[in-house]
């Protein structure tokens, strides 16, 4: 059965930086497209990141250049470095894992709970 399980969000000052964990059981992480996604009050979910399963990694235009995707196999974990953050970076942010595509990812099957990221100016 697939489960995830996000931890790492917290609050900080603009310009800081947090690393999303997201801990993953029923599969195995490379073997599968993996993603972050954001999702702030009265706003719509942004794919925020992705990662597939050949290694190739896609942004959202606002986080390019301070965002990083990544995974450590061994852990069966997937993690998102993040940067230089922002106010508008604030949000629920959520793991998600969808089929296994070598180059891209477009779509995606099951959900974490999230875990809250809240930046302060």
């Amino acid at each position: 059965q697939v489960h995830l399980v996000e931890s790492g969000g917290g609050s900080v000052e603009a310009g800081g930086s947090l690393t999303l964990s997201c801990a993953a059981a029923g599969f195995t992480v490379n073997t599968k497209c993996m993603a972050w996604f954001r999702q702030a009050p009265g706003k719509k979910r942004e794919r925020v990141a992705t990662l597939a399963t050949g290694g190739n990694t896609d942004y959202f235009a606002s986080v390019k250049g301070r965002f990083i995707i990544s995974r450590d196999n061994a852990k069966n974990t997937v993690y998102l470095q993040m940067n230089s953050l922002k106010p508008e970076d604030s949000a629920m942010y959520y793991c998600a894992v969808g089929p296994a595509q070598y180059w891209s990812c477009s779509t995606f099957d099951y959900w974490g709970q999230g875990t809250q990221v809240t930046v302060s100016s």
